[in-house]
């Protein structure tokens, strides 16, 4: 009789661990699903698709700091490329200028208003030229705010006759402000100065 109570007592036992087992498998998935789900949402959250014709593009979003360098080297680069980018078109210059002063202080401004007063952007129109750049490197530094850089890169001066390649170094730092549709990357150029912009090689254009 008491080995028959024994023998019910340890099937209960096995029967009541074997459940508590499927219980706790079945929490683990429930808990791993809910896990799962909220990585999901979060990564989805994060994405944004934007609709170009004929197709669908994925853009991530991303904290500031993780790019903050890279951000920090295309807004240097876009100033240059707007200040020295020029057509022999006054539409084209003022466009081109009115876009780099929305990146740059003062500093930049002044360097506009001296080159105006002296006729280079006339000059510009007057002799058909076109100006552009290539950029060697921006070198920052991001230890501190405001962050310091150094653009190294080559202008190129296109006459009807004649080309000039001349070398461009330029130095400032930049300080952070708000985002807008006029300055996309949020930073302010500041101390702008040009260090050397002397002439490197002239070639004939036939």
């Amino acid at each position: 009789m008491f080995r028959k109570f024994n023998n019910l007592d340890t099937a209960f036992r096995q029967v009541r661990n074997f459940c508590l087992l499927i219980v706790a498998i079945f929490a683990g998935i429930c808990l791993y699903s809910v896990y799962r789900n909220g990585q999901i949402s979060k990564d989805s959250n994060q994405r944004i698709y934007l609709l170009a014709p004929g197709a669908v593009l994925q853009a991530v979003a991303s904290t500031r700091g993780e790019n903050l360098q890279v951000e920090a080297q295309q807004h240097v680069e876009s100033f240059h490329r707007y200040f020295f980018t020029l057509d022999p078109d006054e539409k084209v210059i003022r466009e081109q200028l009115s876009r780099a002063l929305y990146l740059a202080d003062a500093s930049a401004r002044r360097s506009y208003e001296t080159l105006l007063e002296k006729g280079y952007y006339r000059d510009i129109i007057a002799a058909n030229i076109s100006q552009r750049i290539s950029v060697d490197s921006i070198v920052m530094e991001m230890g501190s705010h405001p962050y310091k850089f150094k653009f190294h890169g080559s202008q190129q001066i296109i006459r009807s006759s004649v080309e000039t390649t001349r070398r461009l170094v330029t130095m400032g730092q930049l300080r952070e402000v708000t985002r807008s549709a006029n300055n996309p990357h949020g930073f302010l150029i500041e101390g702008w100065r040009t260090t050397d912009n002397s002439e490197l090689r002239t070639i004939e254009r036939r």
